[in-house]
């Protein structure tokens, strides 16, 4: 892994191409995974409204506006919100560009949330740190974060080693970690009808369960519970993903 990667602007990283074909793999958008999803996120939300960290071209935000709460997105890259627009107007779903480190939009909220290993694509523990700290910003007394995230499972096997974390139909995904830094590179091989392969590049720091926990903390909230999924499986050591919520004190 070159410094090159790192250097990468992440607004360079999604730009339009990468906005254009980021709803391509159907099994994302599909009801087995949105349904849960969108379920727990209303749950949570309890009636108030909701704020989405990242929230890209809608494939979550739209359907949980869709089920009757208020969301709000902060999403770093203008060609994602060109695609989401073309399925919601800024009255129906309002978006500001910028970080999720640092931006502020107006209003309370009594959720918000981060889901598919995006807070991965802050490659520094002091910008992780923040994204929890700009959430509380948000939030209400007793207001919930939740973040969905793959559990990290990196094997001692020289300084660096690739793990295939997908092979799909039509598509191939690898993840090369670097043990030394807690940093990877995911690598996308997109196959085509006719054949020719399509290869994009995600680079990400991966964070320990534990250490999320501890993220929290420093920010002002507690861990209120953590599931292996959206449908509430017990997360176990053998789980693969998580789905932890954290909830600022009440008073």
């Amino acid at each position: 892994m070159t410094e090159d990667i790192w250097n990468l602007p992440q607004r360079d990283l999604w730009g339009r191409d990468a906005a254009e074909n980021y709803d391509a793999s159907g099994a994302m958008s599909s009801p087995a995974v949105l349904e849960p999803t969108v379920a727990t996120l209303a749950e949570l939300a309890a009636g108030g409204r909701a704020l989405e960290f990242a929230i890209g071209t809608g494939r979550v935000g739209i359907p949980l506006r869709e089920a009757g709460v208020e969301v709000v997105g902060i999403e770093l890259s203008p060609d994602m919100v060109t695609q989401l627009r073309t399925r919601a107007d800024e009255h129906t779903l309002p978006v500001a560009v910028g970080s999720m480190t640092d931006t502020h939009v107006e209003g309370e909220f009594s959720l918000a949330y981060l889901v598919f290993n995006t807070i991965s694509n802050l490659y520094t523990q002091a910008d992780q740190v923040a994204c929890f700290r700009n959430a509380a910003a948000h939030l209400a007394p007793g207001g919930r974060f939740v973040i969905e995230l793959w559990v990290p499972r990196p094997q001692p096997v020289g300084s660096s080693h690739a793990q295939v974390f997908s092979t799909d139909e039509g598509y191939i995904g690898m993840d090369v970690l670097d043990l030394s830094t807690q940093r990877g590179v995911s690598h996308h091989i997109r196959y085509g009808a006719d054949g020719a392969a399509r290869v994009s590049f995600s680079p990400f720091r991966y964070v320990w369960p534990g250490e999320l926990d501890l993220m929290a903390q420093l920010a002002g909230f507690a861990r209120e519970s953590r599931d292996a999924d959206w449908a509430g499986t017990p997360f176990t050591g053998a789980s693969r993903s998580h789905v932890s919520v954290y909830r600022l004190p009440t008073g």
